[in-house]
């Protein structure tokens, strides 16, 4: 089992990552979905052979209601229907964790189950907050589940001025299934949960 990182260094390098993300120009993205709660585009990823994928809509509701139901914690799973398990496996300080989760199968179990353990960071961005994370190599892989990785992922939220009470919501995500998959199984996954996930958050925060 490989040791933890040094919690510091590996934070600063992720939000430096996902900060050039946000910056991408329109142009390099090609549109993968678009349904009323969200858009979903896709360019390749510079870390693996698959897509990085770029989620975004407006959300109803404030920037730290929002984030907190997205990062490690108690409201994730009671919302997230992908999500089956979550645990925090080591907490640097309120904002850093490692966290390891299981997500459950998908379309029609062609994608098995999968585990992943994560960085989570959440930080200020701007006048909202990002929330972040890049899977490690920790920890003894369950039987039962394929362990996936996260390449840097991450949420950036921030209040929208003219929509008082009204958050923008953008989500970058690069996940790694691994095993033997498809990859056209996997891109149309990886659209349709992203756009499940505005729409099914949107409900949580209404309750």
């Amino acid at each position: 089992m490989n040791p933890l990182p040094s919690p510091a260094p590996l934070a600063s390098k992720l939000r430096n990552t996902l900060v050039r993300y946000h910056s991408i120009g329109d142009g390099e993205w090609r549109l993968a979905k678009k349904t009323k709660d969200a858009t979903v585009w896709r360019k390749p990823s510079e870390e693996f052979s698959g897509y990085l994928y770029k989620a975004q809509g407006m959300v109803e509701d404030v920037t730290n209601r929002i984030v907190d139901h997205i990062r490690p914690g108690p409201y994730r799973l009671d919302w997230d229907s992908l999500m089956t398990s979550m645990d925090i496996m080591e907490t640097f300080e309120e904002n850093c964790c490692v966290m390891r989760y299981t997500t459950a199968g998908q379309l029609w179990n062609i994608i098995a189950p999968r585990e992943f353990v994560d960085f989570s960071y959440t930080t200020s961005y701007e006048d909202g907050l990002l929330t972040c994370g890049i899977s490690l190599d920790y920890g003894e892989v369950r039987p039962n589940f394929v362990r996936g990785f996260n390449h840097p992922c991450g949420w950036f939220c921030v209040p929208l001025k003219d929509f008082p009470g009204h958050s923008l919501l953008t989500g970058y995500i690069q996940t790694e299934l691994r095993g033997m998959l498809p990859q056209s199984a996997v891109d149309t996954a990886m659209s349709s949960t992203l756009a499940n996930f505005y729409s099914d958050l949107k409900k949580a925060l209404k309750m």
